[in-house]
């Protein structure tokens, strides 16, 4: 029994010491006192409550105190506890005192926590960077389109970081400024032989205001010629208007066709009128003879004349067929 219990009493001062490093980071607390930081065991036991790791707090303290900045270890955790990346606001601090550049730890934090890269917007501030925006097509009043490709050098302006618009509101404004510029040329020879007036235009127009960026210069890369949009649009406007006239034409004709159609039906019903009348000649004078009114001799004189007009009506034929 007595061996059971003094196993059990090594067990527990096991767990126990254990669990006293894992609270109480002596090897931390010694790093830090010889670094030249104060931190108290307190203070690291209380981050191991808060679930904050204690090398991450303090290895930061340490750096940015090397580095003669002056940066308490509640900022450092508050920062951590807002779900911010303290290393890279640490290095971008370091990096900024370094490049003489104006930024403090709120505003680092800030920039952090607005999701964007507060040390690589340093690089920027001290570095510029060029970016090469896509392609922009563009047509002159000429006619004829062109296609240009630009160098845009940028720098990151660090006090408008936090709410200012990114690259894409840069790239978007600076080919909007092409496609302006280029369409107002009357010609694009113009375009071609000074595509500094691109660059000079596009930049009188403050494309930076309200972004994170300050731009330095715009310079026209490349342009090339696309194809001639004002012959195409002519082109296409006068088969437009060959299929309006063909319709139009169409329409007429078969206006035409309708009314000749029209006038034939009315002849064969005019026909069928004289057909129907010619028939009722015989059976009037049939009703004539029968009631008196037409003799014999009166017959044979109105055949007379039938015959007569039709033998003038020969002999006036056979002279025009003479002619």
């Amino acid at each position: 029994m007595d061996g059971v219990f003094y196993g059990v009493v090594i067990v527990a001062c096991l767990v126990g010491i254990i669990l006293f490093f894992y609270f109480v980071p002596v090897g931390l607390w010694i790093t830090a006192l010889f670094s030249g930081v104060k931190v108290s065991i307190g203070q690291l036991i209380g981050m191991r409550l808060r679930k904050v790791p204690p090398s991450i707090v303090v290895n930061n303290l340490i750096k940015s105190t090397k580095a003669g900045l002056k940066i308490s270890i509640t900022e450092i955790e508050t920062h951590f506890l807002a779900k911010g990346n303290i290393n890279r606001v640490i290095d971008a601090l370091i990096s900024a005192d370094k490049a003489n550049i104006d930024l403090d730890f709120k505003l680092a934090a800030a920039i952090d926590l607005a999701g964007r890269d507060v040390y690589q917007a340093v690089h920027d501030s001290v570095t510029p960077r060029v970016v090469n925006s896509p392609p922009v097509a563009a047509v002159a009043k000429d006619g004829i389109q062109l296609i240009a490709k630009s160098r845009i050098t940028l720098r990151a302006d660090i006090h408008r970081l936090v709410g200012g618009a990114g690259e894409e509101t840069i790239l978007a404004r600076v080919g909007e400024g092409i496609v302006t510029t280029i369409g107002s040329a009357n010609n694009h020879k113009d375009v071609l032989e000074n595509p500094d007036l691109i660059s000079k235009k596009v930049l009188e127009k403050g494309l930076d205001s309200g972004t994170a960026f300050s731009i330095l210069s715009i310079d026209i890369a490349d342009i090339d010629i696309g194809e001639n949009v004002g012959a195409k649009l002519q082109t296409d406007q006068a088969e437009a208007d060959l299929k309006v006239a063909r319709a139009k034409a169409e329409e007429r004709r078969a206006m035409a066709v309708a009314t000749e159609q029209e006038f034939t039906a009315r002849a064969q019903e005019m026909r069928a009128k004289v057909i129907e009348a010619e028939a009722m000649i015989p059976l009037a004078m049939a009703e004539a003879f029968r009631s008196g009114n037409l003799g014999v001799m009166d017959y044979y004189k109105l055949r007379n004349i039938e015959a007569d007009t039709d033998m003038r009506d020969s002999i006036s034929n056979m002279g025009k067929d003479d002619k």
